[in-house]
């Protein structure tokens, strides 16, 4: 059986046999942290960093973590209105007045943190390269009109709400976002995490591996519709995640570096109150604003049911692993995955290299994530 190393609680040690059986089948690098009632219980990784196997994944290794950076996004958001300077409830205009435009008046920063302001992607033509421009990039999404009527159903925004927060707390903040999550989030916390990155940390990151290609549907999706407007505006690539240009860019969305330990730490705040170590961030009171329901149904974007509060999911038939309760998570692109139970004080992170195919979540996260409940019993 593959080799897994750091630390495991006994109570966990199913944890720990899922990675290695993991690691013998589909997984190729990982890590996975666990954290109960403010102690970490599991600290495990194993693998390699390349598809050669001849780097391995060491302790210190960070990856892409695709959209589980949003909830760090999200995050984010909540520590201005923790300090009263943001209001999830009021227009996005009252921060970003040119975002107005276009019958875009009434969208609220809820719908941003949501998925549900109709503004889920780029007008094409749009590319990856033009994402790293941040000023040309948010201007264009102010200039744009929504796809959809604002408030009325969730389109996921899976390239571009970094974009819409990122640049709302700039505005507020006057700091880049990547710079506000090392000051504000990263370095209180004493997390490896960060937003892109810095290049004197290039030689530990595992480069991503695209998930393997599967049959196209025979149906042609409609040119016009919310899903192919926002899966073409920008087209992800794996490739593109593993550039220069990306790790030096300010992707809210999509570009948070880190492993399972670094994201634990940052997102386990909201699981234990919104205090960690003596840090407070959050209160009780904000964190309740997660679940204040916005949307429940089939997502026009990824075409499956979910049910998003303010700024996470709050559940989906196609993530059943993850209890109902005052539970919320989100993944990324290939299967990484993050979940805060508060019901049981608990958080549960998983990052990998080797992308799986699929919406949210993959075989390897429902394995870790059904053995971390299964030991609690």
């Amino acid at each position: 059986m593959a080799e897994v190393h750091g630390s495991c609680d006994d109570r966990f040690s199913g944890v720990r046999e899922a990675l290695a059986r993991q690691l013998d089948g589909d997984e190729l690098g990982a890590s996975i942290a666990v954290d109960l009632d403010g102690e970490t219980v599991v600290d495990l990784w194993g693998g390699y960093r390349d598809e050669e196997r001849t780097t391995p994944w060491t302790e210190d290794t960070i990856v892409n973590g695709w959209s589980t950076t949003k909830t760090v996004l999200a995050l984010a958001a909540l520590v201005l209105v923790e300090r009263g300077e943001l209001d999830v409830y009021a227009p996005v205009a009252d921060y970003w007045p040119e975002f107005a435009a276009k019958g875009k008046k009434d969208v609220e920063v809820r719908h941003l943190l949501s998925h549900t302001s109709g503004v889920s992607g780029w007008d094409p033509p749009f590319s990856i390269r033009d994402m790293y421009d941040w000023q040309t990039s948010t201007e264009r999404l102010a200039a744009q009109a929504p796809w959809w009527e604002p408030g009325t159903a969730s389109g996921y925004h899976a390239n571009n709400q970094g974009h819409l927060v990122g640049e709302v707390i700039r505005r507020i903040s006057n700091t880049t976002f990547r710079q506000f999550v090392a000051d504000r989030i990263a370095r209180p916390l004493g997390a490896d995490y960060q937003i892109g990155a810095r290049e004197a940390d290039w030689d530990r990151i595992a480069p991503v591996v695209p998930p393997p290609r599967t049959d196209d549907d025979p149906q042609t999706p409609d040119p016009e519709s919310v899903m192919v407007k926002t899966f073409t505006g920008p087209v992800s690539s794996a490739k593109a995640a593993n550039s220069p240009e990306w790790r030096r860019a300010d992707l809210g969305a999509l570009n948070g570096h880190t492993n399972a330990r670094g994201l634990l730490r940052v997102m386990r705040t909201m699981s234990l109150g919104g205090e960690v170590g003596g840090v407070r961030l959050l209160s009780p009171e904000t964190i309740d604003l997660v679940f204040d329901q916005q949307s429940d149904g089939v997502d026009l974007v990824l075409g499956e049911p979910f049910r998003f509060g303010i700024g996470y999911c709050l559940g989906s038939p196609i993530v059943p692993y993850v209890p109902e309760g005052r539970t919320f998570f989100w993944g990324g692109w290939g299967g990484s995955m993050i979940v805060m139970d508060l019901d049981r004080r608990l958080t549960i992170s998983y990052v990998m290299n080797r992308m799986a195919p699929g919406i949210l979540g993959s075989d390897r996260s429902e394995a870790y994530i059904r053995a971390v409940y299964a030991a609690l019993g």
